[in-house]
C-alpha cells in the first residue's frame, strides 16, 4: 500500500511578496527554511486569513469604524458551523484577527488617499523566480507637483500576540514600491513610497516604504537570483513523502 503523500513539489521557483520579505529579513536558517516550505508545499491544509483580510479590508474602505460591528462580525466568525477541526482552527484564527483589529482599529491613522480594493497582479519573473503580489488595498491620490497620480497598495500581516518586526515591514513595503513600479512603468500613476504600506494588524502600525527602499528593493531582487540557482538542490523536509 503506498504512503500518504505530504507534500508536492513546485517544479519552478515561485514565492511571494510576504515570504520575500521573510526571507531578507531571516537567518540564513531561516532562508533555508523559507526556501523549502516555497517548493515543498504541504498537501495538508493551512490556516489562512482570507475571511478576516475581506472584513478588516471591508471596514477600512467603509470608514469610520463600527467597533460593535467588528466585534460582532468575530463572532460570527468563531461561532460558524464547522465541517471538521480544521474549519474550526481557521474560524477562531479569522475570528482572533478581526476582534484584534476592532481593538487598535480607533487609534489608527489611515493614509492620506483615495482607497479602492485590492487586487491579483500576474505573477512577475524576478531573475527567475515567480513572484506573486496580491495587495489587499489600493491607494491613489494627485500628486500636488504633477498631473500624475500617486499610487500605492497595502498588504495586511498579522501573527496572534507578536508584533511584525520592522525589518520585515520594510522589506515588504519595499517590495511593494519595487513591483508595482515596475508593474506601472509608463503609466500615469506613479508609485509613491507614503502610500507603500505594510499593515500589521497586530499593532495597527502601516509601516511605508523605507527612505532605502530602491536599494533594499534591488537586493531582493538579486536574492531571486540567489533562490533560483539553488533551487534545484533544495531537499526535501524530513520524513516527506512527495
Amino acid at each position: 500500500m503506498d504512503e500518504k503523500k505530504t507534500h508536492v513539489e513546485v517544479a519552478e521557483p515561485t514565492v511571494n511578496v510576504r515570504y520575500l520579505a521573510d526571507y531578507m529579513a531571516g537567518s540564513e536558517r531561516k532562508k533555508r527554511a523559507i526556501a523549502e516550505a516555497c517548493k515543498y508545499r504541504p498537501i495538508a491544509r493551512l490556516i489562512q486569513h482570507n475571511e478576516a483580510k475581506a472584513a478588516i479590508g471591508a471596514a477600512i474602505l467603509a470608514g469610520p469604524f463600527d467597533v460593535q460591528a467588528l466585534k460582532d462580525r468575530a463572532k460570527f466568525i468563531r461561532d460558524k458551523m464547522a465541517a471538521d477541526d480544521h474549519e474550526a482552527l481557521t474560524n477562531e484564527a479569522n475570528a482572533d484577527y478581526v476582534h484584534r483589529f476592532a481593538m487598535i482599529c480607533g487609534g489608527m491613522k489611515l493614509p492620506n488617499g483615495e482607497l479602492s480594493p485590492g487586487k491579483q497582479y500576474p505573477a512577475k519573473d524576478i531573475n527567475g523566480v515567480k513572484v506573486a503580489f496580491k495587495p489587499n488595498l489600493m491607494v491613489r491620490r494627485p500628486n500636488q507637483k504633477t498631473n500624475a497620480m500617486d499610487l500605492g497598495a497595502i498588504m495586511f500581516r498579522y501573527a496572534k500576540g507578536k508584533a511584525l518586526p520592522p525589518l520585515v515591514a520594510d522589506y515588504q513595503s519595499a517590495a511593494i514600491l519595487g513591483i508595482l513600479a515596475d508593474y506601472e512603468n509608463g503609466a500615469s500613476d506613479v508609485p509613491h513610497k507614503a502610500l507603500c504600506l505594510t499593515f500589521d494588524g497586530y499593532t495597527g502600525t502601516f509601516y511605508k516604504a523605507p527612505g532605502a527602499a530602491v536599494s533594499m528593493w534591488a537586493n531582493m531582487q538579486a536574492a531571486c537570483a540567489s533562490i533560483a540557482e539553488r533551487w534545484p538542490n533544495i531537499k526535501p523536509p524530513k520524513n516527506s513523502i512527495l
